[in-house]
């Protein structure tokens, strides 16, 4: 099989579960990894939190810095907090600057149809493709995103919204109406079903080599937290094995009213909807795939 083509779009350094995803898809030899954006507050911190994970595994991938600040409300993600440990690692300080939205337009009309474009992050980047180039939806493969939550009220342990539905709730609405071929979301009361402890997370993923930077953000993240969930890296893995969740069709529409429920993602069943949701996940089938790739990524 050839090898599938990637945009990632991320805000790698808050949560240290983007990158675990960075790392697996890099891991990945079904994974041509054609370029990384980043968004939200420190974009270049964030980049540059990319480019050492990227250069642990020996690779050189375009990465671009994008938009910092959501298109209408306050940014609450001004820091990227693992880049404390950032020095301890080999990584790019340069990047172009203002080029992420044409980067990210430029790839997907060099590759018609051929680009399956997954974000794990406030949608702020891609809302704003998607309103520059109108057609770059159509263009895409697929649209795969780690946002929204639909079918349980509120996941033990998590508020009423999802963070990357919320953060930038008018570009979650733009880029929920936009036409992509395959438009499919792993939301939160699915993703909160992969979880790995600290512990367990340390053991598993010593001495792989692209894991020596993740290991080391991931204890800034330890500090407040005893667990990791897997919520950016499931989304990631669904792009290459779609069995592991099964999948809902019908249609999403996004709150935007001021208050409590902004950004909350409307969830309708239909047969013949435009949006796919992860319904429900084969945790053990997941966990398994994730540890075989990066294991036998680590040997490549």
């Amino acid at each position: 099989m050839d090898s599938l083509k990637v945009l990632l779009d991320t805000d790698i350094g808050t949560d240290i579960d983007d990158a675990v995803c960075l790392a697996y898809l890099l891991s990945n030899p079904d994974c041509n990894l054609l370029g990384i954006t980043t968004v939200t507050g420190e974009a270049e911190v964030r980049a540059m939190l990319a480019s050492s994970v990227c250069k642990a595994a020996g690779r050189e991938i375009p990465i671009y810095p994008g938009t910092e600040q959501p298109l209408l409300l306050p940014q609450r993600q001004l820091h990227a907090a693992q880049a404390e440990a950032l020095t301890n690692w080999p990584h790019a300080s340069h990047f172009p600057k203002g080029e992420a939205i044409e980067f990210l337009r430029r790839t997907i009309r060099s590759n018609p149809g051929e680009v399956t474009l997954i974000t794990i992050a406030p949608l702020t980047n891609i809302a704003l493709l998607f309103s520059i180039d109108p057609e770059i939806p159509r263009l895409l493969k697929g649209l795969v995103m780690m946002c929204g939550r639909f079918l349980e009220l509120i996941p033990e342990g998590y508020g009423p919204l999802e963070w990357n539905a919320q953060v930038d709730a008018h570009a979650t609405s733009i880029v929920y109406r936009a036409p992509v071929p395959i438009h499919r979301s792993i939301g939160l009361d699915v993703t909160s079903k992969v979880v790995m402890q600290a512990d367990t997370f340390r053991k598993t993923f010593q001495g792989i080599p692209v894991f020596g930077p993740v290991l080391d953000y991931a204890e800034v993240w330890f500090r407040d937290w005893q667990s990791t969930t897997f919520h950016d890296p499931l989304a990631a893995a669904t792009v290459f094995n779609p069995d592991l969740c099964s999948f809902q069709r019908g249609s999403i529409d996004v709150a935007l009213n001021p208050g409590t429920y902004q950004g909350f993602t409307r969830w309708i069943p239909e047969e013949s909807g435009p949006h796919q949701i992860a319904s429900n996940v084969d945790a053990e089938a997941f966990f398994r795939n994730f540890c075989d790739v990066v294991h036998a990524g680590s040997y490549a």
